[in-house]
């Protein structure tokens, strides 16, 4: 057991994210309150992270990784990158109207529920998307 500096509550050490430098090898902020802390230092610094993110993305390696991964993963699941592509050209092309997300509205993107019509989809927001996605593979 160890006590949050930050919110002074004692809790489990798994709650407590590894830190080499920490004499019992765990940060002296528990996880909630480190992802507070950043949550809250991303929305004051949003542009400049937002810099920083457009900066470290542009770099050659980076660039280099992502081309590798994308061809990776359209040879691995042909099917979902062909969905994908003629969804992202019907919406281009006006054939497709983006919708908000059909569980809570907010910003969505596309779902397949069947990659063998590609233009057949469900809106979700990403993390409806993702538990979507979830549940298939249960």
């Amino acid at each position: 057991m160890k006590t949050c500096f930050k919110c002074l509550v004692q809790k489990p050490m798994e709650d407590f994210y590894k830190h080499v430098a920490m004499a019992d090898g765990r940060l002296g902020k528990c996880k909630d309150c480190t992802k507070r802390d950043v949550n809250e230092h991303r929305l004051k610094n949003l542009e400049a992270i937002r810099a920083y993110d457009n900066r470290r993305s542009a770099q050659p390696h980076r660039v280099a990784a992502r081309v590798v991964n994308t061809k990776e993963y359209r040879a691995a699941f042909p099917k979902r990158a062909k969905a994908n592509a003629k969804v992202s050209r019907a919406v281009r092309a006006g054939l497709l109207k983006k919708q908000p997300c059909w569980v809570c509205g907010g910003d969505a993107v596309a779902h397949h529920p069947d990659y063998d019509r590609p233009l057949d989809v469900v809106w979700l927001c990403q993390p409806h998307h993702k538990q979507a996605h979830a549940l298939v593979t249960e």
